[in-house]
């Protein structure tokens, strides 16, 4: 005489449960595969081992695991009764116990819940179904796509507003800009939350993400290029780092200098002559903690004078020129270059079992729904390492760093293209002040 469980649980919805959920006194553990098989064998013979009088109480997390209808479960408690076998519910989480219902009422509250779970699972698994089979997510189609038969297609009316604002936000790096840009150009009004989703969402790339946080990758064609997802993502990160309101300024020094004397940012300040429309540049701390400081001898400290911001642009290209290929030579290449390779090896290792499943189930070894549920299984966890390796600095960093050592290269260049180059290489150019001189101090990001 002994104390089981059992367990109805569908592959496609539910995460398998700990050793000890059913406690140290349950002996066997009778477990269903609903989703791949539709049917109960373990069940049956649950109930066949109750006939023999081998099992005096059964455990399981909810009444709703124990049939597909409220007479099936009705029909499965009489005979448990009729057998002498008692019945526990433990609850989802195991820490609690449910009993039977005692009276009418409670079994109609008890008949509704087990219908309402019912209803609940079948729209489940049938989304889980449609996910395997890397079907679109219920729903409307996303900004930029319609739904088509069995993927989403272009809107040819609204992907081209999609594209123009990944392309003003790749110009300026400004999500409130491009934010702005399509209301004024195409009356299309956004909040800069959805900007920002529309940024990172996998679906613009040509991947889909479902509920449970997996991404297939190619599902679609894609309005953004994976180089260009790329450069998104480096610009978002960027911008993480600037302060606020200077990711998209038009200069390219903007929230890069910091004052070393008064630990200050420096903000970029244009000044004019009266009657002269030509402008300067300087450069100015925002905060100068030496005005609000007091000299010993109990005189009020000047703040930090304003710089000419031509000036000390031109020392920052000239020290960037000067270290940047120093600093990267520096770097130990072996370690981008192994965790590169393990990345691709374990790439490999999926792409080649996700090519034998075609096999496999022409062999007879996996059925249709196994063979679903292993493709897309493999399909997340290569989109995860593929993401993994597109975050990885680049091979030719060193090639690259010899470009930008070159003074020519920086006068060629736009603002707009300048501050990107700046921004993706600096950290902070600390401004060292020594009386009326100054020099410049580049901290580059690795």
């Amino acid at each position: 005489m002994s104390v089981v469980a059992y367990c109805y649980v569908d592959p496609l919805l539910d995460d398998p449960l700990p050793e000890d959920f059913w406690g140290a006194e349950v002996v066997q553990v009778y477990t269903d595969q609903g989703a791949l098989t539709g049917e109960r064998p373990q069940l049956q013979q649950l109930l066949q081992d109750c006939d023999r009088g081998k099992i005096t109480q059964v455990r399981v997390r909810q009444f709703w695991e124990l049939g597909d209808s409220v007479e099936a479960i009705a029909t499965l408690l009489t005979n448990l009764s009729t057998e002498g076998v008692t019945l526990q519910a433990v609850g989802a989480d195991g820490a609690e116990t449910l009993a039977l219902p005692s009276t009418q009422a409670d079994w109609m509250a008890l008949t509704s819940q087990i219908e309402a779970e019912h209803r609940r699972r079948r729209l489940q698994i049938g989304h889980a179904r449609n996910r395997v089979k890397v079907l679109p997510p219920p729903g409307r189609a996303p900004y930029g796509y319609r739904r088509g038969k069995e993927r989403y297609a272009l809107d040819r009316a609204t992907a081209p507003v999609v594209k123009d604002f990944f392309e003003r936000f790749l110009l300026f790096g400004s999500v409130r800009g491009a934010v702005r840009y399509l209301g004024k150009t195409y009356g299309k009004r956004i909040a800069v939350s959805t900007g920002q989703r529309w940024l990172t969402h996998p679906v613009y790339r040509g991947d889909l993400l479902f509920q449970d946080g997996a991404v297939i990758r190619d599902t679609h064609t894609p309005i953004l290029s994976r180089d260009e997802a790329a450069q998104i993502d480096r610009l978002l990160r960027r911008n993480r780092r600037l302060p606020h309101r200077t990711a998209s300024a038009s200069r390219s020094l903007a929230g890069l200098v910091q004052c070393q004397e008064c630990q200050s940012n420096l903000k970029v300040a244009p000044v004019s002559r009266p009657r002269q429309k030509q402008k300067y540049l300087y450069l100015r701390p925002i905060a100068c903690g030496r005005k609000a400081a007091t000299h010993p001898e109990g005189k009020a400290q000047k703040s930090c004078k304003a710089i000419s911001y031509d000036a000390v642009l031109d020392q920052t290209i000239t020290a960037v020129c000067r270290d940047l290929p120093e600093a990267i030579a520096h770097l130990n290449p072996a370690m981008p270059a192994q965790v590169k390779t393990q990345l691709q090896s374990q790439v490999t290792q999926k792409q080649t079992a996700l090519e034998q499943i075609p096999v496999l189930l022409t062999e007879g070894i996996l059925d249709q729904a196994t063979a679903d549920l292993r493709s897309y299984n493999l399909r997340s966890e290569l989109a995860t390492l593929e993401q993994q390796l597109s975050q990885l600095p680049p091979a030719n960093l060193p090639q690259l760093a010899q470009n930008l050592s070159q003074p020519e290269f920086w006068q060629d260049l736009s603002e707009a293209e300048r501050r990107v180059y700046l921004r993706e290489f600096i950290r902070q150019v600390q401004l060292v002040r020594d009386g009326a001189d100054w020099t410049v101090q580049i901290q580059f990001v690795f």
